[in-house]
């Protein structure tokens, strides 16, 4: 029931007649009280509905997104290896674990599905009854409120492959969770990988082959060897390498440098060769009551807000072994006991000192959120301090992170503020796609890691 100013003023005539005649008073009262409640559930009816809107429809990207500002935190990793990729085995009993936080905190209806894409994260010729056995749909029925926070949120969680959803075929693929079973009310997308191992993936890390980069770049060299057929690598193989499970620095090669004998050779001297960078920056904000060496002021107020030490530029400082996660980051909390629902939101202010003529744009990155290049981390100048700034809502945590700048081509110099040496220490993920004669898809067939670690 809705009441507008009419009613209003049929009310205040009702309680001016009634009052001036006795005999109807105790019936009218009581109808005037009634109209009293409904207006007051209909405005409370009105006031829920407005704070209770559903998620705006969104367009698909493929790729790591959130696509409301209230959705944080978005974790996709396997089971009880939260420093690894979200790659799961084909067949196997393994587990990839999903958790996000919901500012709105309330509840939500939250659904899954997944889709095939090729290798460059294209969406594969695939329909769903290629790559799916079961359902493409899923609710998300695991939620849980935050505890003693200044900022609440809801925590969703699900493990994949669930009871509906099993991928049957190798490959890359896209999550994506949406409201009420509605696909276009996207609220995030995650890229994982589907292995079907069938190479075996040998690599070696040491400095470049090159003299004029043997001091600041790391060269990769893979073997493969398989008991596949391959009739035509350079058509039918593609290596892609990240460093450190990021994307904007990553490697492509379908050209082998010795093919024989099902094994194949990717060590030329001109290819994979990575910028070794620096060790990554470094921030513990598990406690917002006691600051850590690299926070200079924590203000308690509706939101925690954290002031860190200015960073300086270090370009052209020489390498220092210092120990990080390679640019990931760790959701922990000392200030209560559970770290999931216990921790807390700050608002955290970065900034960095340079003296260089900055043409482009500097961004704040990490795992965190997945080195992608957003208005949201983009630095602005301070004039009056004369450093550049970004504040960012984060939880609770250790987290890595570095400064990376955008030139006005668009390329990205991962190097620009932290210099680049052989010594650092970095992780690479070797990834191997195959497309068999008259596939038309990307089959993921072999995957391996390696290390340089000279942190000794």
């Amino acid at each position: 029931m809705k009441f507008t100013k009419k009613p209003l003023i049929i009310q205040r005539f009702f309680y001016f007649y009634i009052m001036n005649n006795n005999k109807v008073l105790p019936y009218a009262l009581f109808i005037l009280f009634l109209m009293q409640v409904f207006t007051a559930e209909a405005q409370r009816k009105k006031k829920d509905k407005k704070d209770f809107e559903r998620s705006p429809k969104q367009e698909l990207v493929y790729d790591d997104k959130a696509y409301l500002p209230v959705i944080r935190t978005v974790q996709f990793y396997p089971q009880g290896k939260e420093n690894q990729l979200p790659i799961y085995t084909l067949g196997s009993t393994e587990r990839l674990l999903l958790t996000f936080d919901d500012l709105r905190a309330d509840v939500r209806n939250y659904y899954l599905s997944i889709e095939h894409c090729n290798q460059d994260w294209t969406p594969s010729r695939t329909t769903v009854l290629d790559y799916i056995d079961g359902f493409n749909e899923d609710r998300i029925d695991n939620f849980q409120t935050s505890r003693s926070t200044f900022r609440s949120y809801t925590q969703y969680k699900l493990t994949f492959p669930t009871e509906y959803i099993k991928p049957k075929l190798a490959g890359n693929y896209i999550l994506k969770v949406y409201e009420d079973a509605d696909k276009s009310r996207l609220v995030l997308t995650r890229r994982f990988y589907v292995l079907n191992s069938l190479m075996q993936v040998n690599s070696t890390v040491q400095s470049s082959y090159k003299t004029t980069n043997r001091l600041k770049n790391q060269k990769l060299n893979i073997n493969l060897t398989t008991g596949l057929t391959i009739q035509n690598p350079q058509r039918d193989l593609i290596v892609q390498v990240k460093q450190n499970q990021r994307s904007d620095n990553q490697m492509i090669l379908q050209t082998p440098s010795f093919v024989g004998n099902n094994e194949f050779r990717y060590t030329n001297s001109e290819t994979f060769d990575f910028k070794g960078n620096n060790e990554f920056r470094f921030v513990d904000m598990r406690s917002f009551r006691i600051p850590s060496e690299r926070v200079q002021q924590i203000t308690q107020d509706s939101i925690t807000q954290i002031l860190l030490y200015t960073d300086e530029d270090d370009s052209h400082e020489t390498y220092a072994a210092t120990f990080d996660e390679n640019g990931l980051y760790f959701i922990r909390n000392r200030d209560l006991n559970d770290d999931a629902l216990d921790a807390d939101y700050a608002d955290v202010t970065f900034s960095l000192k340079t003296s260089q003529t900055i043409q482009g744009n500097i961004y704040l990155v990490g795992g965190f959120n997945h080195f992608q290049r957003t208005e949201e981390n983009k630095l602005h100048f301070d004039e009056e301090n004369q450093i550049w700034k970004v504040t960012l809502r984060l939880k609770q945590g250790l987290y890595d992170y570095d400064y990376v700048l955008e030139d006005q081509q668009g390329n990205v110099i991962t190097d620009a503020f932290s210099g680049t040496h052989f010594q650092t220490g970095n992780d690479y993920q070797i990834f191997i796609y195959n497309r068999r004669p008259g596939a038309y898809w990307d089959e993921l067939v072999g995957f391996g890691q390696n290390s340089i670690n000279n942190r000794n």
